[in-house]
């Protein structure tokens, strides 16, 4: 995977780190890969289908996709118990619909309808759910982190072994507020996991480029928090390390650093043409590292479903967006009242 990775600065720094991606795998049995497999299809059709969206006007303002990067969220949740919370940035569709909720409010939510999550107010960027402990959906670069530490603190406080999952990228990770959230976390041993996904690249520019560090699992080092490098790519790695770090949290350890190092196949949104890598970086990605076709590849090599049982799932998950992508053109539009509610004075 690594050696797939050369970044457009040449140099050879993160395929170096890279290198230490992957220190454990778990082995599935065929119902975990059958839910890996089906939760990530539904986040690779749902992005799919919110791009032919976009494209068609029907989504504004800003469109961050997270198709590539499946196996992170999906590892994270088969990992984690009930109670426990996620909070993310701006890339966020993908982590929604990780934590169960309804295609439907997250479509709708990305044409600004009545029906979506944050009654239409809050677009792409801006989804949350108390219900279901997903706190954001961040547009401020970084902001997360601050947060997410806080929902640590206030588990903690409350004694109800919870752990707070922080998801921010490589282009975040060197945020001043990162490393005050680091500081804090370490200090009162809050149960807190912060996940870095590496996918190489803030916004146009390649993390060699940006850090002068490329191993993003140690930035908490001087602070004394463990960190580990996973292959982001495998849901198995994923889960195998993400059990280990919610597991240190949950034994009053304090938090505990996960760098995912991923890869997104999109530009960093739906405006940017991405001209800053090759497509045959990209297209080399998909064909030797793509997350879903992994878990395909076993299914069918273990003999633990057909050809025609994948198609059916396939075929089940695009039905499901479908009535989502419906439901978010025709549910009605936010009353202009809506305007002057969930207001904090």
């Amino acid at each position: 995977m690594a050696a797939a990775r050369k970044s457009s600065s040449g140099t050879s720094r993160t395929r170096s780190s890279a290198k230490k991606a992957g220190p454990a795998i778990v082995k599935f049995d065929k119902d975990q890969e059958l839910h890996a497999y089906r939760e990530m299809l539904l986040i690779r059709r749902f992005e799919e289908k919110a791009g032919q969206l976009y494209g068609m006007g029907l989504i504004g303002g800003f469109c961050h996709l997270y198709i590539g990067q499946e196996a992170v969220v999906v590892g994270m949740q088969m990992a984690k118990k009930d109670g426990d919370q996620m909070i993310t940035g701006y890339r966020d569709h993908g982590h929604m619909l990780a934590m169960d909720l309804d295609p439907k409010g997250v479509m709708a939510e990305l044409t600004g309808r009545r029906g979506g999550l944050s009654k239409g107010k809050g677009g792409s960027m801006h989804m949350f759910s108390k219900e279901k402990h997903f706190y954001g959906g961040h547009g401020i670069v970084g902001a997360q982190v601050s947060l997410g530490t806080g929902l640590g603190f206030a588990n903690k406080y409350r004694e109800n072994g919870n752990v707070a999952m922080a998801f921010f990228g490589d282009g975040a990770s060197n945020q001043g507020q990162v490393y005050e959230s680091f500081n804090m976390a370490e200090l009162w041993k809050l149960p807190v996991v912060y996940v870095i996904e590496n996918n190489k690249y803030g916004m146009g520019t390649s993390v060699a480029r940006a850090s002068a560090t490329t191993d993003l699992s140690q930035r908490g080092a001087s602070f004394g928090i463990p960190g580990e490098q996973v292959d982001g790519m495998d849901v198995r790695a994923v889960m195998a390390a993400s059990e280990k770090a919610l597991k240190w949290c949950r034994d009053g350890k304090g938090p505990y650093i996960l760098e995912m190092i991923t890869y997104r196949y999109r530009g960093h949104s739906m405006s940017d043409p991405a001209k800053y890598r090759s497509k045959d970086e990209v297209q080399k990605m998909r064909t030797e590292h793509d997350p879903i076709e992994q878990v395909r590849k076993r299914l069918l090599d273990s003999k633990w479903a057909t050809e025609d049982d994948l198609k059916a799932i396939d075929k089940d998950v695009r039905a499901k967006v479908a009535e989502a992508a419906e439901f978010a053109q025709t549910d009605p539009e936010p009353d202009v009242s809506e305007l002057y509610t969930d207001i904090l004075l």
